[in-house]
């Protein structure tokens, strides 16, 4: 239960009170800043608090906005503050000073109420009198109040105060009876569900979420907040649904692809809704930012999976493509995190190339083209549950192969140019975020440890070594030799520990992580079409899902402000150059029977240590009251 104090004369016909108790507050009443404190320090200290002036009149979705988003340690619109756990030893200190200067400062004209001169003895509040006898108030609509003070005293404390966006929503202390009555026509002016409901949706998302499925899974979002549904309830549907399109697919009957089809877009509705669902009652957590980021990957590569069963139960081999798709997706996704997590703090962080794009973005129907050109989530599942309805897996996998490539190419072009005209520099955040993507393990570890000029060579920045390293292995790869493929995956070994001997704060080394992904993913691949034994693609499939599993999950823990994963387990796996090691030590050493056994076990053995370890991470994150998060960047 969060506790809202009021402050300062009730308001006769407020529905103040009301407002703040179907917020799920537990409402108490002050009559000065002595008062507040007392009733402050009786709240448990791991409570919200909000201290809320009497006279505010405003709608209850504002107040909703400014006092029970769980993302802030503090948050205020005016006339409401509210601090939680972390922000309330602050606030306290705020509240402390107040009821000094209100006690004593009764002698300059101080009233007890702890308001500022201009108060009048009613406590309404006529503002403060300015030189020529006019009023100054903080903001031209409302009057000077205790809580936009403390809003204030924590700011200078250092405690970021957040202040929602309230567009057309009312929130303001009345200074005198005419002003509180213009105020509550303003707020019978503005109907205060409809703007709720418009702002669960995105900001920015592709064309078809805005088109196609936002206009009515808003409502679906609050009809389950109406049943007491939560985010996570409906992001677990959304799996739940996309698992059992994915059983369809593999059917491999035209009437399972057609359900398949169907159900992956009510899959996406559903993730949709868990989101809209979120905002709309303002229930984000760290779990389910987690749950949410996680699920997605799952449910578009389990679809995979079972589109390959299903093509393989009519006599179609597409394995290799369903790989290749996921290796493709998780390397473009990869390369968003990498550019974004090596610029999003950069000073002087200024580009020509982005002027240009923000130009772009200026002009309407270009916005939606440039949109639609990265084929984010809405536009490339429609395209997959259009494409396995209406044609096969093959011809599936061939589009969707096509069109993420030209994607990867275009964001991937786009964001290089923006490096090479950008002038920015990059903090040791930046490049700790940057190594830690890279997943280096022991073996690169050591090598980016060895010093002198006898145990080092110099192969000019990060980027380059990394680079010499995936054309060996690439060369390698393709020899026809296995021997000659381990020797080359040594080489690659060395050059990626050879990349990580200093900060990645070049221009284009962003584009390290993705090089090693691909290097190991695309080894796996090969290895196991190499193979040439049924069994082994689907074996190398679990295998690089398992890995995607642990860079995915070391994105979403730097994003939430955690850090990468423990050094031990990285070290446990291998990291990606020790994983690409003795994934072509095996196929060298074993038969194409055995090799395809060992990428079974070590892909199990990856699974259940990255798995296990994730969950009770982020388990114990949430428990331990984690700050929520919730990402309202670009669709993936």
């Amino acid at each position: 239960m969060s506790t809202a104090i009021l402050t300062g004369q009730p308001v006769p016909g407020s529905s103040l009170e009301g407002d703040l108790r179907s917020l799920g507050f537990d409402v108490r009443v002050a009559t000065d800043a002595g008062d507040a404190e007392t009733l402050l320090a009786a709240v448990p200290a791991d409570q919200r608090v909000a201290i809320v002036d009497a006279r505010f009149v405003g709608h209850p979705h504002a107040l909703r906005l400014g006092l029970t988003d769980p993302r802030f340690p503090a948050a205020a619109v005016s006339g409401a503050v509210t601090a939680r756990p972390a922000a309330r030893q602050a606030l306290t200190r705020a509240l402390a000073r107040e009821t000094s200067a209100a006690s004593g400062g009764a002698a300059s004209g101080v009233t007890a109420a702890g308001e500022r001169p201009g108060a009048a003895t009613d406590g309404t509040p006529t503002g403060d009198a300015s030189a020529d006898g006019t009023l100054a108030l903080t903001d031209g609509a409302s009057a000077d109040s205790l809580a936009e003070r403390l809003a204030a005293a924590l700011d200078a404390d250092g405690i970021p105060v957040h202040r929602p966006e309230l567009g057309t929503l009312v929130a303001v202390v009345p200074v005198d009876p005419q002003a509180r009555n213009e105020a509550r026509q303003a707020v019978l002016a503005v109907d205060d569900e409809a703007v709720r409901l418009r702002g669960v949706v995105k900001a920015r998302d592709g064309f078809f979420t805005t088109h196609c499925i936002s206009p009515y899974s808003r409502y679906i979002a609050r009809w389950c907040a109406r049943r007491g549904l939560t985010p996570n309830q409906v992001t677990t549907a959304s799996l739940l649904t996309a698992l059992i399109a994915a059983g369809c697919a593999a059917t491999g009957t035209r009437p399972g692809f057609v359900a398949a089809g169907v159900l992956l877009i009510v899959s996406f509705v559903l993730d949709c809704t868990d989101g809209q669902l979120a905002r709309y009652s303002l229930q984000y957590s760290t779990l389910g930012a987690w749950l949410d980021a996680t699920f997605d990957r799952a449910k578009e590569y389990a679809y995979y999976a079972g589109l390959a069963l299903g093509a393989a139960r009519g006599g179609d081999d597409v394995w290799a493509l369903a790989l290749g798709a996921m290796v493709l997706q998780t390397c473009r996704h990869v390369v968003d995190f990498s550019f974004n997590e090596a610029n999003h703090d950069a000073t002087a962080n200024t580009s020509p190339t982005a002027a240009l794009s923000d130009r772009l973005d200026s002009v309407g129907w270009t916005v939606w083209v440039r949109r639609m050109i990265v084929l984010p989530i809405g536009e490339r599942w429609a395209m997959i549950a259009v494409l396995t309805a209406l044609t096969t897996p093959r011809i599936t996998f061939y589009v969707l192969l096509i069109g993420c490539a030209f994607a990867a190419m275009y964001t991937t072009a786009g964001r290089v140019l923006r490096s090479l005209t950008r002038k920015a520099r990059r903090t040791d955040r930046a490049a700790q975020a940057l190594a830690d993507l890279a997943d280096s393990g022991p073996l690169a570890t050591f090598v980016a440890g060895l010093r002198g000029p006898n145990t080092r060579f110099y192969l000019g920045d990060p980027l380059l070594r990394a680079l010499f390293g995936v054309v060996i292995l690439s060369a390698a790869l393709f020899s026809g030799d296995p021997w000659i493929t381990v020797g080359g995956a040594a080489i690659y070994t060395v050059s990626a520990g050879q990349a990580l001997s200093q900060p990645l704060k070049g221009a284009l080394d962003w584009l390290v992580p993705p090089l090693f992904r691909a290097a190991e993913y695309g080894t796996v691949l090969v290895l196991a079409a190499k193979a040439g034994v049924n069994g082994a693609l689907p074996a190398a499939f679990g295998l690089v899902a398992a890995v995607a599993y642990h860079h995915y999950d070391t994105v979403y823990r730097i994003r939430g402000g955690a850090g990468a994963p423990p050094s031990w387990l990285v070290r446990a796996i291998g990291g990606h150059e020790g994983r690409t090691l003795l994934v072509t030590a095996l196929a060298a050493l074993l038969g194409a029977a055995q090799f395809k056994v060992a990428l079974t076990v070590l892909a199990g053995y990856v699974a259940v240590l990255v798995i296990v370890e994730s969950v009770r991470f982020w388990v114990a994150a949430h428990k331990g009251g984690a700050p929520a998060v919730h990402d309202e960047g670009e669709p993936a």
